[in-house]
């Protein structure tokens, strides 16, 4: 997973509240389990027309913000279902922090699990940011948003912090393990002999 450490790019401000993972990726592009090409479909249905042209009035379709890396949200971001082709569509799209005042759950855990990074500012915060002609800048060492003379400070768990500077996905997060896992499966062996799978005769 590619580390994230300090992102400079435009902010698209998208500031709906309630934004669900339908929104983001409709049901019928759930059935891929490859991470690329989705990009193409976030938001398909109020980024399109029925005829698949783009609707010029979405903020993505604007020369402006075809390239955003940053997108700036209302509360609540990412309710619904639980469908991890949400930060996958995002992502593949060239999103790589969303900015809201609240997100749900489930998405939220799994923005980390994806290199996406998320987050929380006051509503407040997020409309001054969305003013900002240039680009923002999303620093996660310093934990701090910045743009047009604007600074905003944000909370992060030092866990997904990690996870996100160091570009560990959950495979390398249990490979960091290893060690801990080889002692305690030696010392289970010791301490729980019958717990051994033995293979009859």
């Amino acid at each position: 997973m590619e580390p994230f450490v300090t992102l400079t790019g435009i902010a698209a401000p998208l500031l709906r509240a309630n934004i669900d993972t339908d929104l983001i990726i409709p049901k019928q592009f759930l059935k891929t389990l490859v991470r690329s090409g989705l990009g193409r479909n976030l938001f398909q249905e109020v980024r399109y027309d029925g005829e698949g042209r783009e609707l010029p009035d979405f903020v993505l379709n604007q020369p402006r913000y075809r390239a955003a890396s940053i997108l700036l949200a209302g509360p609540n971001f990412g309710c619904g279902s639980s469908r991890e082709h949400a930060p996958w569509a995002l992502k593949d799209f060239g999103i790589r922090a969303i900015l809201a005042p609240s997100f749900a759950d489930i998405f939220f855990t799994n923005c980390f699990a994806n290199g996406l990074l998320p987050v929380a500012l006051p509503m407040e915060a997020i409309e001054s940011l969305a003013g900002v002609e240039g680009p923002i800048t999303v620093d996660l060492p310093a934990q701090q948003v910045r743009g047009g003379g604007l600074a905003f400070s944000f909370t992060i768990e030092p866990a997904r912090k990690t996870v996100l500077l160091e570009g560990l996905d959950e495979i390398k997060r249990t490979e960091a393990n290893l060690a801990d896992i080889a002692a305690y499966e030696v010392r289970r062996r010791v301490e729980a002999p019958w717990l051994e799978i033995r293979t009859l005769p």
